[in-house]
C-alpha cells in the first residue's frame, strides 16, 4: 500500500461577495480534488484543538497525528530541525521574520511580514550581519528560507518558555505597538528588535533593494518560540518509511521529527511561482522506494496573508492541476494506495491571517469502491453538509494508515 498526503496550505476561507457568496475553494475549478471526494470520503477535520493558536505548526502536527497537547512546544524548534540547528536543553528558539515596518502618521506599522518576500540570497547577508552584531547579547541567528529565519537564545531563563508573542502576519497593516513580546524576557526581546532596526537601516542589501524598488528588511520580528520536542517517528508508530516535499522550513522540521526524508526540489519557493511540476514528479519518484509521501504547497496561504484573491484562486487551481492531478494519475501504477487531500487551516482573504475553523478533507482508498458520497465539490460548505467530522488527530491518522494505535 502507498500512502499520499497532499496539503494546500491555507486554502480554506470564508464566503466572499465578489465570488457570489462562495469561498475560493467553492469558486475555483478543482476537478481533481473533487474527484477524490467523489470517489472517497469528504468531510471536515478540526486541525486546531481548542485553546491552541491556529498556526501551521499546530495544524500540521495534527495532520500527522501528533496531538498538539502532547507534542507541541512551539514553531521555531521545528524550523530549527529543518536548518540543522541542534538545541540544548535550555535553549529557546524563536522564529525570526525579516519584516518591513514603516512610519505612518507617526506610528510604526507592520507594512509587510515578509519584507517583500525577500529572497534567501538577500536574507542570508542580513542574517549573517545580525549574528555578528548581536551575538554579544547571548543570541545567535541562522539563515532559513526567504523571510523565515531563526534566532536562538542560548541558556534562556526558565520563564521565557511562557512568554507571549504575536505572529507578524496577524498584524499586517497594524501598529506594532502593543504587539511586542509580553512576559519574562520581554525587555530583551524588544531590545533585540529595536537593535536590529539600527543594524539594518543602512545595510547594503537594503540599499540595493530600495534602489530596485523593493521593500527593505527593516527589522526582525520574534515569535513562535519553543524548546526541542520529543516525538516518535512514523516508522515507530506505523512501520512506514516516507518522504516530505515542501519549501517551508516548518514542514521540513515536522518531517524530520517524524522520521521522514526531506526532498528539496529546485525552484520550490513557497510562493505562487513554485516548481509544481518538480514537486509532483519528485513525489511519484519517492513512492517507488518509500511507503509514504507528503507534498505541501504554501502558495494559497501566502496569497491569503497578502489579501490577494486573484493569487489565491490561482494557487488553489495550480495545486489541483499541477500537484493533485499528476499525482492521482501517477499513483495508479501502484494499484493499492490511499490519498488524503486537505488544507491545514483557513487563511481568509479578508482577515489576512489564520482562523481555527475545521477544514475540508478528501480521503480515497483504492480498494474502496462503494462511492458513498456521489459527485461532490471539494469545499467547506459541502464538506460540512456531509456530516463527516473528525476532531481526534490520532484517530484520523490511524484511519489514514488503516491501523489503530493510541498515541
Amino acid at each position: 500500500m502507498k500512502y499520499v498526503i497532499l496539503i494546500g496550505d491555507g486554502m480554506a476561507d470564508n464566503r466572499i461577495d465578489e465570488l457570489g457568496g462562495k469561498t475560493p475553494l467553492e469558486f475555483a475549478a478543482t476537478p481533481n480534488l473533487d474527484s477524490i471526494g467523489t470517489k472517497g470520503l469528504l468531510g471536515l477535520f478540526a486541525t486546531v484543538p481548542k485553546g491552541f493558536p491556529p498556526g501551521s505548526d499546530v495544524a500540521n502536527l495534527s495532520i500527522f497525528g501528533y496531538d498538539p497537547a502532547k507534542y507541541y512546544t512551539g514553531r521555531a524548534p521545528l524550523e530549527a530541525a529543518s536548518i540543522g540547528v541542534k538545541l540544548g536543553a535550555k535553549d529557546m528558539a524563536f522564529r525570526c521574520n525579516l519584516v518591513t515596518i514603516v512610519d505612518k502618521n507617526g506610528k510604526a506599522v507592520m507594512d509587510d511580514y515578509s519584507a517583500g518576500h525577500i529572497t534567501t540570497e538577500d536574507a542570508d547577508g542580513i542574517i549573517k550581519t545580525l549574528d555578528k552584531e548581536l551575538a554579544s547579547r547571548g543570541v545567535r541567528f541562522y539563515t532559513g528560507t526567504s523571510y523565515r529565519h531563526l534566532m536562538v537564545w542560548k541558556d534562556a531563563p526558565e520563564g521565557v518558555r511562557n512568554i507571549k508573542t504575536t505572529p507578524p502576519h496577524d498584524i499586517s497593516d497594524k501598529e506594532v505597538a502593543g504587539h511586542f513580546p509580553v512576559g519574562t524576557g520581554e525587555d530583551k526581546l524588544k531590545e533585540l528588535i529595536e537593535l536590529s532596526q539600527a543594524v539594518l537601516k543602512d545595510h547594503p542589501v537594503n540599499k540595493r533593494r530600495i534602489s530596485a524598488g523593493k521593500k527593505p528588511a527593516a527589522s526582525i520580528w520574534l515569535w513562535g518560540q519553543g524548546t526541542a520536542p520529543a516525538m516518535p517517528t512514523l516508522k515507530q508508530r506505523f512501520d512506514v518509511e516516507g518522504s516530505i516535499i515542501t519549501a517551508v522550513d516548518l514542514m521540513k522540521g515536522i518531517g524530520i521529527y517524524a522520521g521522514l526524508e526531506v526532498i528539496n526540489v529546485p525552484g520550490a519557493t513557497g510562493y505562487i511561482d513554485t516548481n509544481y511540476k518538480g514537486k509532483a514528479e519528485a513525489a511519484l519518484e519517492a513512492l517507488e522506494t518509500k511507503d509514504f509521501v507528503c507534498v505541501h504547497v504554501e502558495a494559497p496561504d501566502e496569497a491569503g496573508h497578502n489579501g490577494n484573491l486573484k493569487d489565491k484562486l490561482q494557487a488553489i487551481e495550480d495545486f489541483d492541476k499541477k500537484i493533485v492531478g499528476p499525482i492521482l494519475k501517477g499513483v495508479h501504477k501502484f494499484r493499492e494506495y490511499t490519498v488524503l487531500a486537505l488544507t491545514d487551516h483557513p487563511t481568509p482573504i479578508a482577515l489576512k491571517t489564520h482562523t481555527s475553523d475545521p477544514v475540508p478533507f478528501a480521503l480515497y482508498v483504492s480498494s474502496d469502491t462503494s462511492n458513498p458520497m456521489g459527485k461532490v465539490k471539494f469545499c467547506e460548505r459541502v464538506a460540512g453538509e456531509n456530516g463527516v467530522f473528525f476532531d481526534d488527530c490520532a484517530y484520523f491518522i490511524e484511519e489514514f494508515f488503516g491501523k489503530i494505535e493510541q498515541v
